[in-house]
């Protein structure tokens, strides 16, 4: 891992009194699964950024996609039958 994911990464905590220890952003009360929904739902990275201006940056959004990826690097996906 190089030193960007390292400080990137570190952006990343937990803390077990904010929603249940669940990864947040730099302490606040904005956990990473929130924001990765909101990737999903369509909106970019500069979207968020607007809408929690003077809360999130754009590293703060790079740190949550490269957590997800980093969670399921050696993982599998496996599909359920319809």
């Amino acid at each position: 891992m190089d030193m960007d994911e390292r400080a990137l990464l570190e952006r990343i905590t937990a803390n077990p009194e904010i929603y249940g220890g669940k990864p947040i952003i730099r302490g606040r009360r904005l956990a990473v699964e929130h924001v990765l929904g909101m990737i999903v739902g369509g909106a970019s990275p500069q979207q968020i950024v607007d809408h929690y201006e003077g809360v999130l940056d754009l590293d703060d959004i790079r740190a949550c996609v490269l957590y997800a990826q980093k969670l399921v690097q050696n993982g599998k996906l496996v599909a359920t039958a319809k």
